[in-house]
């Protein structure tokens, strides 16, 4: 590779990174902007938060939940909708890399990603839309599950194209 089609990959890399970090900020402002009261909102969520005994195999551990989930469910819907988004985000991201011919690494990053927002945005949907306690902890668990599930797949890119380099 000279020294031109580096210094495009670089250009190209810069130009996907703003992509990808003015997304971000632009859906946050309009999920933001979209829910009336959110700071509020959040304020309410705090407050409501209580410690709770949740079963851990033959014992009990204390975990943070709120005490009414049911009751910020507006907040969550926010939340969901912020999810959903960077999860299209991602989806726009991909392909652009490919295109682009971004180093695997980014583009395995970027499948990982896509992988736990659609995940996330599937589960928020589910679990943390049913405004329960047990939906909360669900919740929060499988999104411990699906970056688990992230890394993987980012695994499996790079050694597909490790293999692949080595034929």
């Amino acid at each position: 590779m000279n020294q031109y089609h580096r210094q495009n990959r670089y250009i190209y890399e810069g130009l996907i990174t703003a992509l990808a970090v003015g997304g971000v900020f632009i859906i946050l402002g309009l999920i933001v902007v979209s829910t009336p009261g959110i700071v509020e909102k959040t304020d309410a969520l705090f407050s409501d938060i209580t410690w709770l005994s949740y079963p851990f195999g033959s014992s009990t551990v204390m975990v943070p939940a709120p005490a009414n989930p049911a009751a910020h469910i507006e907040l969550f819907t926010a939340a969901m909708s912020f999810i959903l988004a960077v999860a299209i985000l991602q989806i726009i991201i991909l392909p652009v890399r490919l295109v682009l011919r971004s180093p695997i690494r980014r583009v395995a990053e970027t499948l990982g990603n896509l992988i736990f927002w659609v995940g996330a945005a599937v589960v928020a949907n589910v679990l943390l839309l049913d405004g329960t306690v047990a939906g909360w902890f669900q919740f929060w668990s499988w999104l411990i599950v699906l970056s688990g599930v992230g890394l993987v797949a980012r695994f499996f890119v790079l050694f597909a194209a490790r293999s692949k380099r080595k034929r």
